[in-house]
């Protein structure tokens, strides 16, 4: 038998197009009974390979291509140490992979320079349990022989069998039609033949089939940024880097026999397996050395009196005794234990701690414990949930901590268990189904704009995936049918789609092992930091303990605002009416999960009284359970309306008002319906959630029959098992959603009751984010607080709030650093500053410069000293001057102590008599300085203006980039009005302008694009500082902020614009929506039909659409062979009937269709 031992699959990341899957699935259908991985320097699919192996029937070996440094792996020389050669690693046994995982783990922390190497010295030592094989071309034996120093080759070669010892070491030949492997192939005969070294024949597999070899072109051309047909300098000059036959490759290597049959003598030794499911915790020292279960025990039973009082509920100590059971006979102790140590920290030293997070609040164990703060009992959560007995698999505690202080708590588990056995986690960036398309796109060598444009017909669905793109998206499949270019770009595209691309660290995954982590798994580095080079739930199913810790901005704003109004967060009521009213009024902006503005209608809708109304309003505004959202909120108050298939559901759905929300829910309906255990329930669910329809069907019949035993109807049960299966899709985690209700609570308590400690707190948790801070500014002003320029008396970093009164954070001011904040602050301490000489005297020296101080005059923050901005500005050098040279007489010893008080002391200066600067002026500066207009904004006086004329707030448009149940979706038409910030234009192609327009209203700010013949008709109202109306269709892209496409540009509005009801002041040609709302699905568009491509009405036709420059996409429509082929984007139009007439007066009425 022939096995490949040198495969590259797609996680050698953009030069592997062997998607895991089918790569095994081919290998099988060849009838191969082994194979082998070996990616570029990495075993990042190590774990995916080996189960993909083992599901197929096939032995899998575990290895690796790595790099080996010229010299040694710690010179990193950019001329001597730029080259590197390749090697083949293949694992005999455990001892072999651990020692594989510490070179490759070296290799990054150690040896990292262009590529992860290793070197001769980690070979030295950890070469046992080990097969090596020379590598391709760039190994060392075949470089020394392409160079011809054959007794190079011969000399690394006998050092490199030496090492690992006879029948370890492999010469391998290749040939894939390159005449160096020719070269190569010859010497490493004759060198086997001289020394006895076994030869082994391989090909080196970067792709499955032979016609595969274009989709490993296109992905070193997006690795590169390069086109096909460019010199990447990785071209492999052959189509031959396939997964071959057994009989290929038998008939390549005729003349070698042997080597093919050393493939399967290699295979045989290769025998590593990973041990799945046997849990490897750290060890948790217990005080005294206390049996871990009962120190366990002793903890939650403490807990159960402090949360319960004295006399707990039988059925909480009954479901504690459950629950302790279940831990310890799953061998989760110290796992609860490790995780309530940590948290325990956190909140000894004042660090917030989330109340709970996912799954692990259904635990009365950890509510016990404090490792979360929300009753189980009291909301009806599943411990099930959360550790199923049923199911073997890690428990999983995700804990939100403070975004500011979560690094304290990494440290203290680092400092605890030893930095060696704690560790980051790999993650991977893929190539997403649009950004697939993009990157393909490029690589072809496709206009830009040609391939947005079909991007952006695929449906902004909750990872959808190309084929159903293709499917949901007739525009899309018309096009692929019409367009033989756009077809293949979408067929490559499906190819590459969801394959790894780059590598970085997942944002809260920790892994805390109880040896060292490199014994147990392969690290890498990402930016220098050691990460698993497994993804999380890889390590969970070896058995090691994951950890998501969390940074949740929420948290911080909750403890900076309560400490700041002296509220004790933990002990405030939950059923508080001014609170619920809030919600009920959709007055959230800022409050957690709830400030979207399709959340607060529904919150309008729904008007909640209770928690459980906001657990269930987070969990319902999802894409897919959306659609009950009109049932649960007529059914919430009209409580007559609910019907139950069966009286048994009643108790189950109640608080839901009859309808499914919850994965929990699922779970009792199979366990009092049918009579299920929870553990079952929840493994059916999960089946459910993920369509395993063969589970599904043979739990029908379960289900059915005992629900029958219950009594129950079998056409009535045969329904709720449908909708159970529909619904479980969508269902939502109430264990999560509680407590993120609870954390939404709390800060809509705050709202309430200290406004403006809580807007403060907000604000200065998104300094670096200027739309948000504009939307909170705009709420601030509704709850009427004023927002007041930094006072470089009383300001702190962040923004600081006194009464009614926020004043701007010194750290949000343009050119301000945190040390020179810091040194105020301190200064500050030793009394307030008097004046701009005092304040510059005393802060002279340590962080201050000039600029910092100009940009402090500027926004504001010295306003509270006598003299005005534009007095200060011109005296700021004289007194700057004046310090710096009294300072270096003073170090020079030039100054006498009589002279201290004579008349040359620095802090005196001639004051300007000078005005204070215009208002408008003003008001600029401090937009310049800080962002924001924080005397005044400029739009304030059309607010009411722009709610009157229903013009969309920028703010709202923003957030439909990012919210996939906003009104507003991609090309919905809008209108908004704003002031103009920034103007940048642009030559096209075709030699017209275009502008790039940048304009501001109170909830942020967003850039308008304005084409050639919109700007031409309406340049005279763009420029800076002018306020403006647009008209156009909104933009929305993959991590884009949103745009505008302008149609058309107008005056600031006014009264004079309303008429009858409707805003009249709109030069949009022929549109029949004249108001902000979304666009209907269907997509308009221009078609124009011509005989063929050389039409000669096609000049005229374009003489006519050139003039109407817009966003409205152009088709040509060829009737000779049936072919619609969309514009570019350059040639797309606005319609109206001045140009459809025309265009019907040149080609017949029949041949323009506007779809619109």
């Amino acid at each position: 038998m022939f096995t490949h031992l040198h495969t590259h699959t797609e996680f050698s990341l953009l030069d592997g197009a062997c998607r895991i899957r089918q790569l095994v699935a081919r290998a099988k259908s060849l009838g191969m009974q082994s194979l082998a991985i070996t990616d570029h320097g990495n075993m990042y699919g190590a774990v995916d390979f080996y189960k993909a192996c083992k599901n197929e029937g096939i032995k899998p070996i575990i290895g690796c291509e790595v790099y080996v440094a010229p010299r040694i792996r710690f010179d990193k020389d950019k001329v001597l140490d730029k080259e590197y050669n390749h090697l083949i690693l293949l694992c005999k046994n455990e001892l072999g992979y651990k020692n594989l995982i510490k070179m490759v783990s070296k290799a990054y922390t150690e040896g990292f320079y262009f590529k992860p190497r290793i070197d001769h010295e980690l070979l030295e030592k950890y070469h046992e349990g080990l097969v090596c094989l020379s590598a391709c071309l760039a190994g060392e034996v075949p470089q020394a022989l392409l160079q011809k120093d054959y007794d190079k080759a011969v000399r690394i070669s006998k050092w490199y069998n030496d090492l690992f010892g006879q029948g370890n070491y492999y010469l391998e030949l290749q040939n894939h039609g390159i005449s160096e492997q020719a070269i190569v192939c010859e010497g490493l005969k004759r060198i086997s033949r001289e020394t006895g070294i076994p030869l082994v024949a391989t090909n080196d597999v970067h792709y499955i089939e032979k016609q595969d070899a274009k989709i490993q072109q296109v992905l070193i051309c997006i690795a590169t940024n390069k086109t096909i047909g460019d010199d990447t300098g990785l071209e492999f000059h052959a189509d031959e880097f396939y997964l071959k036959t057994e009989q290929e490759m038998r008939e390549i290597f005729a003349d070698t026999p042997q080597a093919i049959d050393n493939t399967q003598i290699i295979a045989d030794m290769c025998n590593f397996d990973f041990e799945f499911g046997h849990t490897k915790l750290p060890y948790y020292e217990t005080p005294d050395n206390m049996n871990h279960f009962e120190y366990f025990k002793m903890l939650c039973m403490q807990g159960m009196k402090k949360r319960y009082g004295q006399n707990p509920p039988k059925e909480y100590y009954d479901r504690l005794d459950y629950e302790l059971e279940t831990v310890e006979k799953m061998g989760y102790t110290d796992y609860y234990l490790i995780v309530a140590d940590f948290v325990s920290f956190a909140k000894s030293k004042g660090i917030p701690v989330g109340p709970g997070r996912g799954s692990g609040a259904g635990s009365i164990a950890a509510y016990c414990m404090e490792i979360t703060d929300l009753d189980p009992m009291k909301y009806n959560l599943l411990f099930e949930r959360f550790l199923n007995p049923e199911r073997v698999s890690m428990p999983d505690f995700d804990i939100d901590f403070c975004y500011v202080r979560r690094g304290e708590v990494i440290d203290y588990v680092t400092q605890k268990y030893g930095a060696d056995h704690v560790a980051q986690i790999v993650t991977f960036g893929t190539l997403a189904t649009k950004a697939a398309i993009r990157d393909v796109g490029r690589a072809m060598g496709m206009p830009y704009a040609a391939v947005d444009a079909v991007a952006k017909l695929v449906p902004n669905d909750f990872h959808i995936t190309i084929e159903q793109a293709v499917n949901k998206s007739k525009e899309l499949s018309s096009l692929m049918k019409e367009n033989a270019q756009i077809n293949e770009l979408i067929e490559t595209a499906k190819k590459v789609e969801g394959m790894p691309r780059n590598t970085s660290t997942h944002a809260a995954g920790v892994v805390i092992t109880h040896d060292p982590v490199s014994s147990y798994v392969p690290l890498a580095t990402n930016d220098g930091v050691p990460v698993t080079q497994y993804i999380m739930t890889s390590l969970e199913e070896l058995g090691l303990l994951k950890m998501d810790f969390l940074g949740l901005r929420t948290l911080t704003v909750i403890d900076n605002a309560s400490k700041s109004a002296g509220i004790d967060i933990n002990n405030i009521a939950i059923d508080d009416e001014k609170v619920y009213k809030l919600f009920a009024n959709g007055q959230t902006e800022g409050v957690f999960q709830f400030e979207s503005s399709g959340m607060k209608r529904m919150l309008m809708n729904l008007k909640p009284t209770r928690l459980e109304d906001l657990i269930a309003a987070t969990s319902l505004y999802r894409p897919g359970p959306a659609n009950q959202i009109d049932t649960f909120v007529e059914n919430s108050h009209n409580p007559e309306k609910v019907k139950y298939l069966t009286d048994k559901l009643k108790p189950i759905l109640e608080n839901t008002y009859g309808c499914m929300v919850y994965q929990e829910q699922v779970m009792q309906i199979f366990r009092e319906l049918a009579g299920y255990s929870y553990g079952r329930a929840d493994i059916v669910r999960r089946a459910m959630s993920k369509k395993k329809l063969d589970v599904m069907e043979k739990e029908r019949t379960a289900f059915i029959f005992g629900c029958e035993e219950n009594g129950i109807d079998k056409t009535v049960a045969n329904t709720i098992f449908d909708q159970m299966s529909e619904f479980a899709k969508y269902a939502f985690n109430k264990s999560h959603a509680a407590c993120y209700a609870l954390v939404a609570y709390r800060t809509a308590y705050l709202k309430c009751y200290c406004p403006a400690e809580f807007m403060a707190a907000l604000m200065t948790s998104v300094l670096d984010q200027s739309n948000k801070i504009a939307r909170y500014t705009a709420e601030c002003k509704r709850l009427g607080i004023r927002l007041a320029p930094a006072d470089i008396n009383t300001s702190m970093q962040g923004f600081t709030a006194n009464k009614k009164i926020i004043n701007y954070g010194l750290l949000g001011i343009k050119n301000v650093g945190k040390e020179f904040v810091d040194d105020i602050v301190k200064e500050r301490k030793n009394g307030e500053f008097k004046d701009l000489p005092d304040f510059c005297m005393r802060l002279q020296g340590k962080h201050f410069n000039r600029r910092a101080v100009e940009s402090l005059i500027r926004c504001g923050a010295m306003d509270c000293f006598d003299l005005n901005r534009r007095q200060m500005l011109q005296a700021l050098p004289s007194i700057a001057a004046n310090i710096e040279n009294y300072r270096q007489r003073t170090q020079y010893g030039q100054v006498g102590f009589f002279e201290l008080g004579g008349n040359d002391s620095p802090l005196e200066f001639d004051v300007p008599n000078v005005d204070e600067f215009p208002k408008a002026e003003l008001l600029k500066m401090e937009k310049e300085m800080t962002g924001l207009y924080l005397s005044g904004h400029p739009m304030d006086k059309y607010t009411e203006l722009c709610e009157k004329f229903g013009f969309a707030n920028i703010g709202e448009l923003l957030e439909s980039a990012n919210d996939s149940m906003s009104v507003y979706k991609d090309k919905s038409f809008v209108r908004t009005c704003g002031i103009i910030n920034h103007i940048t234009t642009k030559q096209t192609r075709a030699g017209s302008s275009m502008a790039f327009v940048t304009i501001e209203d109170l909830y942020g700010s967003i850039e308008v694009i304005v084409f050639a013949k919109t700007l031409e008709k309406y340049s005279h109202y763009l420029y800076a500082g002018s306020v403006i109306t647009v008209s156009g269709n909104l933009s929305l892209e993959e991590e884009k902020d949103a745009k505008i496409l302008a149609y058309s540009i107008g005056t600031a509005p006014s009264n004079a614009d309303f008429e009858n009801g409707k805003y009249k002041n709109d030069n949009v040609s022929n549109n029949k929506e004249t108001k902000s709302e979304p666009h209907k699905k269907k997509k308009a568009a221009l078609y124009l039909r011509f005989k063929n491509e050389n039409d000669e009405n096609i000049i005229l036709a374009k003489r006519v659409t050139d003039i109407f420059d817009g966003n409205i996409p152009l088709y040509f429509y060829y009737t000779d062979d049936k072919r619609y082929v969309l514009q570019p984007r350059e040639c797309f139009v606005e319609v109206n009937n001045t140009e459809l007439k025309e265009l019907k007066r040149i080609l017949g009425d029949e041949n323009v269709v506007f779809v619109h």
